[in-house]
């Protein structure tokens, strides 16, 4: 059997200390040994290198033999029944005896090897007792803290007092992963680093991993020897994943960072809190220490102190807060815009800066500009609102720090650092926006973050320098929480309403004004017309009757005098013809006629009557098929027809006998392909004299005469007239024609 060793022995290096793969060291501390067991068999096929130190049994006695071949079976049930039962936890321990020594274990599953550590069982330095009566002590501690930070000072004490570490952190992350010293408890003599920070480097991504997975961390000893692990080599690129073990072997980069600060023990506890990594419990001593797993548990339970208790703090000291703003919010929302003048007031009252916390505001409505308190200049706020406009999409957006995002605007961003914008009003720059002034602030380091990574001539190491190291912030303002930016939203939310209330409003005056001087304009019109088509009238007869009496006396008057009165007569009786089309027109609109279902067949009867004398005069045929009822007005539909008939006898081809033929379409139709309306059809067809198909929408418009010759009489009303009447019928009307092959007028009325 060929036996090998999996340390990692890879170079760390600036290209992939990142990458660093610490899950799989191939190594672990010594104060226990590792065994790894095959899932299905328990089979030994990984051990560490120090099995005799504890058991007097080399690795090479143990790979490839049967747990329970070299430990027994009451072992082996034991460790059956903790992992049969999902204790495979590390908050249970499993005590064994092994090869005669007792042990506690902890048991984790990685791929499909059981992995089982074990620590020898030592007489506790504190009684179980005393560790339960701390804990108890502090949860009755936590009941007399109402802040987070309170909350934290006492676990940092708590922990310090279970562990006996000379120093405890609480260790707090930023949205970078920038961390801080947010609570300490530490020896009297040591130099304390509450409140320093420390860059995000020092703990890279792959470590915050670890620490989501593996909730504890322990170093017993700074100066220890790595043990290496061994397996059988039975395959290649064989390895065991180490994420879970409490004895995993240390990154040597922070081994080294731990020798720079001097420390020669440590304990980390993470901090989850929804699912990400809130921060740390950091202990550390000074020369080597090591607890019993009964202590670190202890220890970490400390830490579900914290994250059990983050939800309540915050609420707590948000809870004053949205108290206020919320009051603000109220009287804000009392508001009520009914002119625009009353966004002066609104902008100018204090409510509206003190339900966000902020030093200004402004409102953008219509190119007008409307604030207060600090905000940045007029011109600044509409290059601003329009930027917003397109990097937010016309939604809404907050920062405390500008410069970030518009970087050639020191100016700008340093007068107004943090702002909360929300648009009022989508394709528009309307918007609301709160400023907050930049502050300026100094951030202790613990030591030069730009420095976190050092290569000398030695090779690549951790910064080894932790002297105080003070940055200014610069064209940063107090972050915006949580309740004030919500609180933001909801008062932009009300103002965007009502807003669009205000505009509403106005559109209806505005509307309403020109609908009143439509109104009165068209009445104006109404009687222009009668005027026109009554009182016109009356002196159009007069030169009519004197026109007539002086062609029918019997003095000699001259040719062109006759022809002179002639022309005069005609102009009168064409003019009377275009006021009498007039008038039809106009009371289109205005006829009160009951739609009622009508039988075309007896229209077309009662018009040929009225029509005989005309048709009669140009011996015209009039063939009309079964035509179908419809719902219409009988008066409309009675001058619709003779207004078709009498055009088309008009413009009959002189040399041809007029015939005009009405049929129906016998299936209803759709009038265009996008409208689903179903419609009967009648067709006017006649063989006239036709026109251009260029102007068959013209010819619908009114006093549009195609044919300009005196022998064709006409106002350009008639086919307006059509047209208007099947608009009143919800129809519609349409013409197809050439030059000298006749007219179709095609009639849709809706089924």
């Amino acid at each position: 059997m060929k036996i090998k060793d999996i340390v990692n022995r890879d170079i760390v290096n600036l290209t992939n200390c990142e990458q660093e793969p610490i899950h799989i060291p191939g190594s672990i501390q010594p104060h226990g040994f590792l065994l790894g067991l095959k899932q299905d068999s328990l089979l030994i096929d990984y051990c560490s290198a120090n099995t005799a130190q504890y058991l007097t049994l080399f690795h090479t006695e143990l790979l490839g033999k049967g747990f329970d071949t070299v430990f027994g079976d009451e072992a082996r049930q034991l460790l059956l029944d903790y992992i049969n039962n999902n204790q495979m936890l590390s908050s249970f321990l499993l005590p064994l005896t092994l090869a005669g020594v007792d042990f506690l274990c902890t048991v984790h599953k990685s791929n499909d090897i059981y992995v089982v550590e074990a620590e020898p069982a030592v007489i506790q330095a504190k009684a179980a007792n005393e560790v339960y009566d701390q804990t108890s002590q502090f949860l009755g501690y936590m009941q007399d803290t109402h802040t987070l930070k309170q909350l934290c000072q006492l676990v940092a004490n708590g922990t310090r007092e279970i562990t006996g570490y000379d120093r405890v952190m609480v260790y707090r992350f930023d949205a970078d992963y920038n961390g801080e010293v947010f609570a300490e408890a530490c020896r009297e003599d040591l130099e304390p680093f509450l409140g320093l920070h420390y860059p995000h480097t020092d703990i890279p991504p792959q470590a915050r991993d670890l620490y989501m997975s593996n909730l504890l961390r322990l170093i017993t000893d700074i100066d220890y020897t790595p043990v290496p692990i061994y397996t059988i080599d039975d395959a290649e690129h064989k390895n065991l994943d180490l994420s879970l073990a409490i004895l995993r072997s240390t990154s040597p980069m922070h081994v080294q960072y731990l020798h720079n600060m001097g420390v020669g023990a440590s304990l980390t506890i993470s901090l989850i809190y929804k699912k990400k990594l809130w921060g740390l419990i950091a202990c550390h001593h000074y020369s080597p220490k090591n607890l019993s797993p009964e202590v670190r548990l202890a220890a970490q339970l400390q830490g579900h102190f914290i994250t059990s208790q983050i939800d309540v703090r915050q609420a707590s000291e948000e809870y004053e807060l949205s108290r206020k703003i919320k009051l603000a919010l109220d009287r804000v929302n009392n508001y009520t815009l009914n002119q625009t003048e009353v966004l002066n007031n609104l902008v100018n009252s204090q409510d509206l800066t003190a339900l966000c916390n902020a030093s200004g505001v402004s409102i953008l409505f219509n190119g007008t500009i409307y604030k207060s308190g600090h905000t940045a200049a007029d011109e600044d706020i509409l290059k601003l609102a329009s930027w917003l406009a397109v990097y937010s999409n016309h939604t809404s957006f907050s920062t405390n720090k500008l410069i970030d995002f518009l970087p050639d605007a020191k100016n700008l961003c340093r007068d107004t650092s943090g702002i909360i914008y929300h648009s009022l009003e989508i394709d528009s720059d309307n918007c609301i926006i709160w400023y907050r002034p930049e502050t300026i602030t100094e951030v202790n380091w613990a030591g030069d973050p730009a420095k976190s990574i050092i290569k000398d001539a030695k090779g690549l190491s951790p910064r080894n320098s932790f002297a105080l190291w003070k940055e200014v912030v610069e064209c940063t303002s107090k972050p915006w929480l949580q309740p004030e930016l919500d609180t933001a939203a909801a008062c932009a939310y009300n103002l965007q309403r009502q807003i669009n209330l205000l505009i509403i409003t106005q559109e209806e005056v505005k509307y309403r004004k020109l609908s009143e001087l439509l109104s009165q304009t068209n009445s104006e019109l109404e009687n222009i017309n009668w005027i026109s088509t009554h009182d016109l009238q009356e002196p159009l007869r007069k030169i009519q009757l004197i026109a007539s009496r002086i062609l029918s006396k019997d003095e000699q008057i001259s040719v062109n005098a006759q022809d002179a009165i002639q022309r005069m007569k005609a102009s009168a009786n064409r003019m009377q013809t275009l006021l009498i089309d007039i008038l039809k027109y106009t009371r289109l609109k205005h006829t009160d006629e009951v739609v009622e279902i009508v039988n075309l067949n007896h229209i077309l009867s009662e018009v040929k009557i009225d029509m005989a004398e005309t048709i009669n005069e140009k011996s015209a045929e009039i063939i009309v098929d079964a035509l179908p009822e419809i719902k219409g007005m009988p008066f409309l539909l009675r001058q619709l027809f003779s207004n078709l008939i009498a055009n088309s006898i008009k413009y009959s081809s002189p040399d041809t006998k007029p015939v005009i033929k009405i049929t129906p379409n016998h299936v209803p139709v759709n009038f265009k392909t996008n409208d689903t309306t179903l419609y009967n059809v009648i067709y006017v067809a006649d063989n006239g004299m036709g026109f251009d198909q260029q102007y068959a929408e013209t010819i619908f418009n009114i006093f549009t005469r195609l044919h300009s010759s005196p022998d064709y009489r006409g106002s350009g009303v008639g086919l307006a007239l059509c047209k208007k009447i099947m608009q009143n019928h919800n129809g519609h009307i349409s013409a197809s024609s050439a030059l000298g092959t006749g007219t179709v007028i095609s009639l849709y009325f809706p089924v």
